[in-house]
């Protein structure tokens, strides 16, 4: 089964899940053993066909890291945080973790659009 770590400790996905935000991206990293790469493909493709039958669902893609990494950062787009919750907690998307190789330790973390004018739609950014 895979381990939780999150992407930023003082606000880990879990307390994310609590906002009222849309639309959402979700980015979730995953480390991985190099055996243990097929099984992490194998139970991600199962994960995302189902998530891509969730209500709010939008769409997903999968990235490597380059020059053999084990690295891989998935990239999900959703309507609301709220749709992203539903998915996330329901319980056989919980039983499904289960199904990951034990050396995958997965980051996710949701974000929300920047606006920066000329650069980025979003709402307007408050620059430090």
């Amino acid at each position: 089964m895979l381990k939780f770590k999150p992407l930023d400790e003082t606000t880990p996905i879990f307390q994310q899940l609590d906002t009222n935000l849309s639309p959402v991206v979700l980015v979730n990293i995953f480390t991985v053993a190099e055996n243990d790469i097929p099984q992490l493909l194998k139970a991600w493709e199962h994960d995302a066909n189902w998530m891509k039958r969730q209500p709010g669902y939008i769409s997903t893609q999968l990235h490597r890291g380059i020059a053999g990494s084990t690295v891989f950062m998935n990239y999900a787009v959703w309507e609301s945080v709220s749709h992203f919750k539903q998915a996330f907690t329901h319980p056989e998307f919980q039983a499904a973790i289960a199904d990951y190789p034990d050396s995958v330790v997965a980051s996710p973390h949701l974000f929300s659009c920047v606006g920066i004018p000329n650069l980025c739609i979003g709402e307007p950014a408050e620059l430090v």
